[in-house]
């Protein structure tokens, strides 16, 4: 198995696939706000919740819904901050990911990252994280 990458190259590319795991498990958790309502233990992140306040209708009361779940729709974000927040995020994600696959695919292909591809791919992580 041919590699393209210095020792320090493939170290990078297991550091950057690790690093890219961790946003990305990170993003979709809802565990961003822990907190309380309703005497009840409540969650949330960009676009997943648990424990959430629903109002009922037939009894004209809030009861908590008891499970985790996303938004219905994007605009089901409470704000825009947090829709820019989950947008931005998510690109972001996207991005740690690529690079690190592409890095991790020069660990077992000769000649796929030249010195040139690894300084852009470092800027493209940088904009990432």
């Amino acid at each position: 198995m041919a590699s393209s990458l210095t020792c320090a190259g493939v170290v990078w590319a297991f550091v950057s696939f690790l690093c890219a795991t961790a946003s990305c498990v990170g993003f979709f958790m809802p565990y961003w706000l822990l907190g309380s309502q309703l005497e009840k233990s409540v969650s949330f992140g960009t676009f997943r919740r648990c424990s959430y306040p629903v109002r009922d209708e037939s009894r004209q009361t809030t009861v908590m819904v008891e499970q985790c779940g996303r938004y219905a729709s994007f605009q089901a974000i409470p704000s825009a901050e947090w829709r820019i927040c989950t947008v931005v995020t998510g690109l972001g994600c996207g991005l740690l990911l690529l690079v690190a696959l592409t890095a991790l695919m020069g660990c077992c292909v000769s000649e796929l990252i030249s010195r040139t591809v690894g300084r852009v791919a470092g800027g493209i992580q940088f904009l990432g994280g």
